[in-house]
């Protein structure tokens, strides 16, 4: 299984919420800082269609710009990777 991957920007607090949301949960993932890294930025745009954050991407599985409640939302609607999560 690949590892699942956060897109945040430093200062963010919707990214700091989703950091400590995964940390609290034992989600175990990749962070990726888009403002200092071109590369990352440039990945999330392609995956994601958009340059907001947080973003996490597992697979095909794919949430942009959200709040833990969305996130949550997300997850509901997509059992498999719930799972896959631990969740």
């Amino acid at each position: 299984m690949n590892t699942p991957i956060l897109y945040i920007k430093s200062g963010c607090p919707w990214c700091t919420e989703a950091l400590s949301f995964f940390g609290a949960n034992n989600i175990r993932h990749e962070t990726r800082e888009v403002r200092s890294n071109k590369v990352f930025m440039e990945q999330m745009v392609k995956l994601s269609g958009q340059s907001k954050t947080p973003t996490f991407v597992h697979g095909k599985f794919v949430v942009a710009d959200f709040d833990i409640g969305e996130f949550k939302v997300a997850l509901n609607q997509a059992p498999a990777i719930k799972a896959q999560l631990g969740l």
